[in-house]
């Protein structure tokens, strides 16, 4: 199966400690792909490499290829990439001391959009596609510290969304949401696979069910399934993932 991104012989560490090894997976454009795994199976880390963060953590090594419609991401400039690939983290990170218009006008600044008319129409498309443009379009000086958890990942979202990814990654972008907020940003990840390509890492697999097309198991570093979310749950090829997927380790 040809992918949006498309991951190949894929190892990773942090220092001497190898997290990843020999992934290998091709992700489905304009749908939704979970990445489930107990913790410290490298779920995250393998998030972090699609958009070269990775390479920033102190000690954090990558070998094998990652390829985006077909380009090496690790030939392109990194800016670019995260502008292609863009990133919600599992807190919340809203700007300090940033308005709501000014978080998520500056990822447009960073491309070098200057008039306030085309920051305008950014920001407002941005906050509309997030689902945070009806509660917030009357305070958007406030500061973006100052709204519910919800709302900030919501938020988050929209600056992530500001400057047109082709791909949105998420890493257990819920779990520190209450669930009326959870409930929210789900129907957001079933609205935005319309136009994007969406990777959702979540330690929730009834949340997996519900959003996803296309899952993903990892174990201890090593890529043990991938498939649609319903062959994945109900029809697992491997047993290991059958144990996992009915609670029956994890």
């Amino acid at each position: 199966m040809s992918g949006k991104l498309e991951v190949a012989g894929l190892n990773a560490w942090y220092g001497r400690q190898q997290t990843l090894y020999d992934v290998a997976l091709a992700v489905p454009d304009g749908a939704v792909t979970a990445i489930i795994g107990p913790s410290g199976c490298g779920k995250s880390t393998f998030l972090r490499c699609l958009n070269r963060l990775h390479e920033q953590t102190p000690g954090g090594r990558v070998d094998g290829t990652i390829t985006l419609d077909g380009q090496p991401i690790d030939r392109l400039d990194p800016v670019e990439v995260r502008c292609r690939i863009g990133m919600v983290f599992q807190k919340a990170t809203p700007f300090p001391n940033m308005s709501i218009y000014d978080n998520v006008a500056s990822g447009l600044r960073l491309l070098g959009v200057r008039g306030r008319d085309s920051l305008d129409e950014g920001v407002v498309e941005s906050l509309l596609r997030a689902g945070l443009w009806d509660e917030v379009k009357d305070s958007l000086d406030s500061p973006g510290t100052r709204l519910s958890g919800g709302q900030q990942q919501r938020l988050c979202i929209a600056r992530a969304l500001a400057v047109q990814p082709e791909v949105l990654l998420m890493d257990e972008p819920c779990s520190a949401l209450d669930p009326i907020a959870t409930t929210k940003i789900e129907q957001l990840i079933q609205d935005l696979r319309r136009t994007y390509t969406v990777v959702v890492v979540t330690h929730n697999l009834a949340q997996a069910l519900r959003v996803s097309d296309f899952t993903a198991f990892f174990y201890l570093g090593k890529l043990v399934e991938f498939g649609s979310t319903q062959q994945v749950f109900h029809a697992a090829r491997e047993k290991l993932t059958e144990n996992y997927v009915n609670g029956r380790f994890g």
